[in-house]
């Protein structure tokens, strides 16, 4: 699997590569009236060789070494939702809230909003124990990106069976009685952990297509 792109990594340091190659692709086509001038014209062109090498050589290692970083991230976030399948299919509340950061918001299907670890966990303890007791949740990732090194988001798309939602909100399971969403976490590195800072869960309507779980 490769690691997902990093928005605007490296950038600068692609564009001064490109430029010293142009640079030293058009040396050789200048014309000097001077003889004198061929040597020095040599040894410039050598000089610029040598760094364009060099630096070629970095931006080989430095990018190496972000794919490598990216991937380390990747699985590592990849593992926070693995975790969350196991910790909802348990109803375990303490376990599912486990990588939620303390300041974190969250915004659940019905659009009511909340902060802080805690409000978080204690409502989650709540609809495990009620709407959602025995029921069995499938989370498939979508997208996965990082924002920057330490800023990763990552939409999910969710299924959950065995829901008991009052009976005005059937409609709201589709054809196999499932609840489908979208949720969306932005997870930041802190501390050498990922937190999830934000969490905004969406209800995907009958109407929409969407693809079995994986």
């Amino acid at each position: 699997m490769m690691p997902s792109a990093r928005v605007g990594g490296g950038n600068r340091l692609n564009e001064l590569l490109l430029l010293l190659s142009s640079l030293t692709l058009r040396l050789p086509l200048i014309r000097y009236r001077q003889t004198g001038e061929d040597s020095r014209r040599k040894n410039m062109i050598k000089r610029v060789t040598i760094l364009v090498g060099l630096l070629c050589s970095l931006g080989w290692s430095t990018g190496l070494l972000l794919l490598a970083q990216d991937h380390s991230d990747e699985v590592a976030i990849r593992k926070i939702v693995e975790e969350e399948v196991t910790a909802w299919n348990k109803g375990d509340a303490v376990a599912y809230s486990r990588h939620f950061a303390e300041d974190g918001t969250f915004t659940n299907i019905l659009g009511e909003f909340y902060k802080g670890h805690d409000a978080f966990e204690n409502e989650h303890a709540h609809i495990l124990n009620t709407i959602f007791r025995g029921s069995t949740l499938q989370q498939d990732i979508v997208s996965l990106q990082f924002a920057n090194p330490d800023v990763a988001v990552v939409e999910v798309l969710t299924a959950v069976s065995g829901a008991k939602l009052p009976p005005a909100r059937k409609d709201t399971l589709d054809a196999k009685g499932r609840l489908r969403t979208r949720l969306l976490q932005v997870m930041v590195r802190s501390g050498g952990a990922w937190k999830i800072v934000a969490y905004h869960n969406v209800e995907v309507k009958n109407a929409v297509s969407l693809p079995e779980p994986k």
